[in-house]
């Protein structure tokens, strides 16, 4: 039988002594650090920073003779983020927050001396009080309103009667917390530093990158509705999030903050974007639900045009001034085309005519918002053209930084939410340890607190409260190890920074991981307030061990009220935030037109972004709740326009003395049946568009001549029809087909 011959490897295959050896080409080697360097290398790079900045915080309150350091090493690890700006913001607000907690816990002091009850009474107001504020004045801010209910609580409760001691105890406690402070902000400024400002940069490269991909799709007709809701909805979360960033972006760098005008011009202008194309979205649904193939037969090769166009320029590293060489190109040549496109069929029926008007004007206007937002991403680094961008645009800077500046609403209802949420957890807390005069009952008060504070802004605050709960476990457990057994071996500072980095690296590896970030939090910073190192050692494992169970069951308390009696996707509370949020649209046909756009845009998606970390993930009530937005984002736009281009046409009311009426009725009848939804008002509202409908065709014919009025109600016309396409979707929240 005849054996088949293998192919032999080349000679330099193998190593000196036969072994093979895979040829690796300097090229290959530079890629894969740099991979590894953008990707688990900056996981690294952070444990590195976390742990020798909360390893120095350490050692320099021990040098300054503190009394408890740990608490220094506790503020690093709250505190410590991946770049610097992140940093040094909440190290400001942290400052603020502490000193403001500080003086509240001097004042309740003073005023409730030994009186234990009227005590917890004013700290469980203060502190649920400042919770609240937080959840109101969000990102930054949140950290700066948490610590001073928090502070007042660590500084206040351990002396709650023992007053002679409060006011040294809060010098102490504000002297251990700037420790932490300083080398927190110092080591993430100077070893080796990542800047914020350049991650912003990649970050609006990517955003812009992934819109791009999503107007192909989009264009192409190849996108089902959960896919568009799925990926819409991504867009509106990084719309929300995007004034924190500028935020931090601000504190790190100098060059930053007087682009803060154009930065938020840039987000404004990508929501305008977001809004056009989530309108052609839905038109192009709407047709193809109806089996218009006439139009889009005659409207469809603009948009491939448009498509292969950004095609082109699809990926991270586009030519985005060349993008806007196209587009305005082809945005300069579509009327024309439109013109030449529109007259086969004019004698298509007046409905056919209506949907290839509308998309054609959308499509001109979804263009328009393109090209603006790209000039302004291209010039957002290039500061002499920013400042030249804004004096075309009429604005000073200070101008256009409040005229861009994101609205953010929180419903009262949901403060007062938060409030009593927080007030029954440490209420229960706090009434335990006086009724039992528990030794380790102050700190079940400082642990709810805590939890209370720290899971406000968390998408799932159960889960949260669980985890911070394991977390402690686990901690008190670590912590019974190092009292017992590691640190009376311990000589020198050095030996004790040695044994210490693993477990301070190992909670702060888990508290970078998505889903179980509070193990992580809860493991680091209840491992330093248990079992830190203080200049006078205590080795005493029973008061670590109840300790323990104390933090422990406030995190197991406030998970089980928050699951229980305060679960943050009550319905009432739900429909509270739907009302808001509905209210965005009625303003859009109220409101006065000077700014009305970016205040509607900037409070409609900060509302979605609220109801999507309340609600949870692939749930009916979620999906409902995203329809929503989408019907108060295009209408509410449509409105907005309509009442632009009435306004523009001034003449109307001359031509047809109804007009103005019709106009008003159409706003009255929308505002409300996005205020009371049902059938009836449905309705009212169809009848409304209809009849102004009407009244725009008399007008339009008798300015058929004039080819500028003649433009202005034909794009009238457009926005009251798409109105009406819009209130008969089936897929529409308030529709009950």
């Amino acid at each position: 039988m005849k054996r088949d011959h293998a192919i032999k490897p080349p000679a330099d295959f193998f190593g000196p002594h036969g072994v093979m050896r895979r040829r690796l080409s300097r090229p290959t080697l530079t890629r894969a650090m740099r991979d590894w360097v953008n990707s688990d290398g900056l996981i690294w790079l952070h444990l590195l920073k976390t742990v020798t900045a909360g390893l120095l915080a350490l050692g320099m309150a021990m040098l300054l003779d503190l009394p408890q350091p740990r608490i220094a090493m506790t503020t690093v690890f709250v505190l410590m983020q991946p770049f610097s700006g992140m940093v040094l913001a909440k190290s400001f607000y942290r400052i603020l927050g502490t000193a403001v907690g500080t003086m509240a816990a001097l004042v309740l002091g003073g005023l409730f001396v030994q009186q234990p009850e009227l005590y917890m009474l004013g700290m469980i107001v203060w502190v649920s009080a400042c919770i609240a504020a937080a959840v109101r004045y969000r990102h930054f801010r949140w950290y700066g309103f948490v610590l001073a209910g928090y502070t007042a609580a660590l500084i206040g409760i351990p002396n709650v009667m023992a007053p002679q001691g409060l006011f040294v105890a809060a010098l102490t406690r504000a002297a251990e917390v700037a420790v932490g402070i300083l080398c927190s902000s110092a080591v993430s400024a100077l070893l080796l530093p990542r800047r914020s400002s350049l991650a912003l940069r990649r970050t609006l490269e990517i955003r812009y990158a992934n819109f791009t991909a999503f107007a192909v799709d989009v264009l192409a007709r190849g996108l089902k509705r959960n896919q568009f809701e799925r990926r819409f909805a991504d867009f509106v979360d990084e719309i929300a999030g995007f004034e924190a960033t500028r935020t931090f972006v601000a504190f790190e760098d100098s060059a930053m903050r007087s682009r803060g005008a154009h930065l938020a011009r840039l987000n404004s202008e990508f929501m305008d974007a977001c809004a056009r194309l989530h309108a052609l979205h839905q038109l192009l649904k709407r047709l193809r639900a109806s089996h218009a193939a006439l139009i889009l037969a005659a409207i469809g090769p603009c948009f491939d045009e448009l498509g292969a166009l950004l095609e082109v320029h699809r990926g991270a590293g586009a030519d985005v001034s060349r993008v806007v060489e196209d587009l305005g190109l082809f945005r300069a040549n579509l009327p024309r085309r439109i013109r030449e496109t529109r007259r086969p069929l004019e004698a298509a029926s007046a409905e056919a005519l209506s949907d290839f008007d509308t998309a054609a004007e959308l499509l001109y206007r979804f263009v328009g918002e393109w090209v603006n937002y790209s000039e302004t991403y291209a010039s957002l680094w290039r500061r002499a053209e920013s400042q030249q961008q804004s004096v075309r645009r009429g604005q000073n800077p200070q101008k256009a930084h409040r005229m861009n500046k994101p609205e953010s609403r929180t419903n009262h209802f949901v403060l007062l939410f938060t409030f009593l949420r927080s007030a029954v957890v440490i209420g229960i807390a706090g009434s335990f340890w006086i009724a039992t005069d528990w030794p380790s009952g102050g700190l079940a008060v400082i642990g709810a607190t805590l939890v209370c504070a720290l899971t406000s802004a968390a998408p799932s605050a159960t889960r949260m409260a669980i985890q911070m709960a394991v977390g402690a476990v686990f901690a008190t457990l670590t912590g019974y190890v190092f009292i017992c057994y590691v640190y009376p071996g311990i000589d020198g500072f050095p030996l004790l920074c040695t044994v210490l980095a693993p477990v301070l690296a190992l909670g702060a590896f888990i508290a970078t991981r998505r889903g179980a970030a509070g193990y992580g939090i809860g493991f680091s910073v209840f491992f330093c307030l248990l079992a830190g190192p203080d200049n006078v050692g205590s080795y005493v494992p029973d008061l670590l061990i109840n300790n323990g169970i104390a933090l422990t069951a406030s995190m197991l308390l406030a998970g089980l009220v928050f699951a229980v009696v305060f679960p943050a996707d009550m319905r009432w509370l739900v429909e509270r935030i739907l009302g808001d949020l509905r209210a965005r649209a009625i303003s859009a046909c109220k409101d006065r037109l000077p700014g009305l756009n970016r205040r509607f845009q900037s409070s409609t998606h900060d509302l979605t972004s609220q109801l999507r970390m309340l609600l949870t993930h692939r749930s009916r009530r979620r999906r409902d709740a995203l329809r929503w937005m989408l019907a108060t984002i295009e209408i509410g736009h449509a409105v907005i326009d309509l009442r632009n281009e009435a306004t523009r046409a001034d003449y109307a009311e001359v031509l047809q003395p109804h007009w103005r009426g019709g106009l008003e009725r159409v706003c009255d009848e929308l505002a409300r049946l996005f205020e009371h939804p049902g059938p009836h008002a449905l309705e009212s509202a169809l009848v409304a568009v209809r009849s102004a409908t009407w009244l725009a065709q008399d007008i339009l014919q008798a300015v058929h001549a004039d080819r500028g009025r003649r433009h202005d109600l034909q794009r009238i016309l457009s926005c009251l029809h798409f109105i009406r396409s819009a209130l008969l979707d089936k897929d529409a929240p308030f529709n009950p087909r």
